[in-house]
C-alpha cells in the first residue's frame, strides 16, 4: 500500500483511506497485536502553520497535547482567529484526563480558553507557560482551572499513560517535548524545537534523554516540520545578540525601535542587555509585549537591570540616543503598535528621520506583503529600516534538516509522523526520515482529521474523526461559516444594493415610493442612468404585485431580488448582494 497517506476535502467530510503497514521481522512473523489500540487523532497543525492540537487515546482514556490558534487567510474576511473544531473532544469529554502544553506560543495555547469553557481537565505546563495561560484565563473570565507546573524530567502518571517532560530549545523559554508511554509503547511528541548549542538560558535540548528513550524503544515519533525545507542547522539565538551590538553602534545618535514577537523572551532579553551596555533606556509598546515582559520578569525568566525599563510616556524626557523602544508588529498586523507608528496613528510615538527601526522577525508565510507595506511607510517617514534580508536580525526557533535527522537517529522510531507544517514541509521531513533509514512504509503523512490506530509495532490503521476550522469573529464562536464568508467576499468584490418598498398591511397594495441605496457598488450621483433603470425594475415588480390575487410580501421580496439581479448583471456584469426590504404600513 502507499506509505504517504493523504486526506483531501470531499464535501463536508474527509475522504479517507483505510490502510495497513506491515514490516515483518526477520523471522517472517508479524508483531503480536496490542490488547488495546493506541490512537493519535490530529485536530490541527497539519497542512498548515498553527492551530496545533493532538489527542492521544488508550484504554478509554484521552490526553490532549496543545490547543492552539491559527491566523485567518485572505478568504476569511473579518475573522479574528481560527481554532480547532472540538467536536471529537467534546463528544468524549468524560474520557479526557489531562491537557499537556508544549510551550506558550499562540499556535499552541491560543485555543485553550475556548476549550476550557466547555470541558474540565487539569492543564500541565512549565512555570512560564502556566503564567501566560493564567493571564488568558483571567481575561476570558474562566475561574477554577486546575493548572499544574511540570518541569523537564518529571513524569505525570494518569490512569493509562506516563507522560514525561523533556527540555527542548525554542524561541521561547520553557519549551517541552513529551514522551507519552502506555503499556504497549512510547510515542515521542517533539513540539516546536531546535538544537541550540549556545542557548540564552544555558540549557541545551536534552539529546541524552531522547537517546535513552530511543534505546528503550519508540513506537512513533511526531516531529516539528516547520523548517524541513532548510538544510543544515538553525543558527544559535546568540548570533542575533551580536547583530544587535553591531546595529546599535550604527544607530549612533538615533532612537532605536526594535519590532519582534512578544513571546520571544530570549530576543527581548538580548535587546535589553545591549541597550544597557549602551546606557539606553528601554520602553515597551504593545499590550501583549507588556504582559509577557511582566510575567517573565516576575517569574525570573527575564532580567532587567534597575533603572533600565521606563514607561512609554516618558520617552520624550530623554534624548533619542538614550532610547530603545521594543514594539510588537513584526508581522505588520494592521492594529499592532509598529503598524500604527508607520501610519502616523500611534498616540505616543511619531516616526521621523532620527529613527533606526530593526524588524527582528521573519514574515510568517502569507504576511510578506503586509510587513512590506509597513516597511515602505516607515521609510517614507524618513526612518532607516533594517530587516532580516539585510542583516542577521532574526534566527528561527525551529530545527533545520540536520537537527531533525539527529532526533530521528536518537529515537529510532518504528513509525515516523511529520507534524507542524504545510504539505511541502511535511513531505520534505518525510524525505529526511527516509534518508535516515526509516522504511518508506513506516512513514505516515496524515492530515487534520486523521486518526492513526497502532494495532501492533508493525501495523497501523488510519480512519478519521471530526476536524476542521472554527472561526472566531469578535465574541462570536463558530457563527461565521462558509455561507457567511461567501457573502462577505461578494460584498467586498461587488458591494450591496438595498431596495426598500412599502405595502398597505390591510389591502396588500403598494404604498409610497420605493427607495434604493448602494454601498461599495457604484457612486449613485455618477450612475444616474443605471439607478433610474433599477427604479424602473422595482416599479414594474410592484405593479405586477398589485395585480396578484395573493399578495404575499415574501413573494414580493423574492421577485425584487431576482429581477434586480438580472438587471444589474445584464448592465454591469457584476453581482452585488441585493437586500429587499418590504415594510407593511
Amino acid at each position: 500500500m502507499a506509505s504517504n497517506l493523504r486526506f483531501t476535502e470531499g464535501g463536508s467530510a474527509l475522504r479517507y483511506t483505510r490502510y495497513h503497514v506491515k514490516n515483518q521481522a526477520s523471522s517472517g512473523a508479524p508483531a503480536p497485536l496490542f490488547p488495546t489500540p493506541i490512537k493519535i487523532s490530529f485536530l490541527g497543525g497539519l497542512d498548515e502553520i498553527g492551530k496545533n492540537m493532538t489527542v492521544y487515546e488508550y484504554g478509554g482514556e484521552m490526553v490532549i497535547v496543545d490547543c492552539g490558534m491559527g491566523f485567518p487567510d485572505a478568504t476569511m474576511l473579518g475573522v479574528d482567529i481560527v481554532i480547532p473544531d472540538f467536536t471529537y473532544v467534546l463528544k468524549n469529554s468524560q474520557a479526557v484526563s489531562a491537557i499537556f502544553i508544549t510551550h506558550a506560543h499562540e499556535d499552541h495555547i491560543g485555543g485553550l480558553t475556548y476549550l476550557l469553557k466547555q470541558i474540565s481537565a487539569p492543564v500541565y505546563a512549565t512555570k512560564l507557560t502556566i503564567g501566560l495561560i493564567e493571564g488568558k484565563l483571567n481575561e476570558a473570565r474562566i475561574p477554577n482551572v486546575d493548572l499544574r507546573d511540570i518541569a523537564p524530567g518529571e513524569v505525570v502518571h494518569t490512569e493509562h499513560f506516563d507522560i514525561e517532560a523533556i527540555h527542548v530549545n525554542h524561541s521561547i523559554p520553557d519549551a517541552l517535548a513529551y514522551a507519552i508511554s502506555c503499556d504497549d509503547g512510547t510515542i515521542v511528541h517533539t513540539g516546536d524545537f531546535k538544537i541550540d548549542p549556545t542557548p540564552i538560558d544555558g540549557v541545551m535540548t536534552d539529546l541524552a534523554r531522547f537517546g535513552a528513550i530511543g534505546n528503550q524503544g519508540v513506537l512513533a515519533l511526531l516531529s516539528d516540520s516547520t523548517n524541513a525545507e532548510r538544510d543544515g542547522f538553525t543558527p544559535s539565538e546568540r548570533t542575533v545578540g551580536e547583530s544587535f551590538r553591531n546595529l546599535f553602534l550604527k544607530a549612533d545618535k538615533r532612537r532605536i525601535i526594535v519590532a519582534t514577537f512578544a513571546s520571544n523572551i530570549h530576543r527581548v532579553q538580548q535587546i535589553i542587555n545591549v541597550a544597557a551596555e549602551h546606557n539606553r533606556k528601554v520602553a515597551l509598546s504593545g499590550r501583549s509585549l507588556e504582559n509577557v515582559v511582566e510575567v517573565s520578569s516576575r517569574l525570573g525568566y527575564l532580567t532587567i537591570p534597575d533603572g533600565t525599563l521606563i514607561d512609554l510616556d516618558r520617552i520624550r524626557e530623554y534624548p533619542d540616543d538614550q532610547i530603545v523602544l521594543i514594539t510588537t508588529g513584526s508581522q505588520g498586523e494592521p492594529m499592532s503598535a509598529l503598524a500604527r507608528m508607520a501610519n502616523s496613528d500611534h498616540r505616543r510615538v511619531s516616526i521621523g528621520p532620527d529613527d533606526y527601526v530593526i524588524i527582528s522577525a521573519k514574515p510568517i508565510p502569507g504576511n510578506e506583503k503586509t510587513i512590506g507595506n509597513v516597511i515602505n511607510e516607515l521609510i517614507k517617514q524618513g526612518a532607516e529600516v533594517v530587516y532580516e534580508q539585510m542583516f542577521d536580525v532574526h534566527v528561527s526557533g525551529h530545527a533545520c534538516q540536520e537537527e531533525q535527522k539527529i532526533i530521528i537517529g536518537l529515537t529510532k522510531p518504528d513509525f515516523f509522523i511529520p507534524v507542524h507544517g504545510e504539505v511541502k514541509q511535511l513531505s520534505r521531513h518525510a524525505a529526511s526520515a527516509r534518508d535516515m533509514g526509516v522504511p518508506r512504509e513506516r512513514i505516515i503523512m496524515p492530515a487534520n482529521g486523521a486518526c492513526i490506530s497502532f494495532l501492533a509495532r508493525d501495523t497501523a490503521v488510519i480512519t478519521d474523526v471530526p476536524a476542521g476550522n472554527v472561526l472566531i469573529d469578535g465574541s462570536g464562536v463558530g457563527d461565521v461559516g462558509n455561507a457567511v464568508l461567501k457573502e462577505r467576499q461578494r460584498l467586498s468584490q461587488d458591494g450591496v444594493i438595498v431596495v426598500s418598498v412599502a405595502v398597505d398591511a390591510l389591502s396588500g397594495y403598494p404604498s409610497g415610493a420605493p427607495m434604493i441605496e448602494t454601498r461599495g457598488f457604484v457612486y449613485m450621483r455618477e450612475s444616474g442612468a443605471l439607478i433610474d433603470g433599477a427604479y424602473d425594475v422595482v416599479e414594474d415588480v410592484m405593479d405586477g404585485f398589485s395585480r396578484m390575487k395573493r399578495r404575499d410580501t415574501g413573494i414580493l421580496a423574492d421577485r425584487l431580488r431576482d429581477e434586480l439581479i438580472h438587471y444589474i448583471r445584464e448592465k454591469t456584469k457584476r453581482t452585488p448582494v441585493i437586500i429587499p426590504i418590504v415594510h407593511e404600513l
